[in-house]
């Protein structure tokens, strides 16, 4: 983290799925998911999204504010 902070457990599961996705990609020899034939199914793709999601509201409820 670039501001010396702890991550937070939202922060470290985010991180976790980030690297599954990458080595995901890189097992295929994509830079992304969109070439990918599993783009809409993928449970890698899924848990990062999600993770994505809990990480910017730390287990808050309710939708996201812009």
């Amino acid at each position: 983290m670039e501001n010396n902070q702890t991550p937070d457990h939202w922060e470290e599961a985010l991180e976790e799925q980030i690297n599954n996705l990458k080595e995901c990609q890189k097992s295929f020899e994509f830079d992304s998911c969109n070439p990918c034939e599993k783009f809409f199914d993928c449970e890698i793709r899924k848990r990062y999204v999600i993770a994505v999601y809990e990480s910017m509201n730390k287990g808050s409820t309710g939708g996201f504010e812009f």
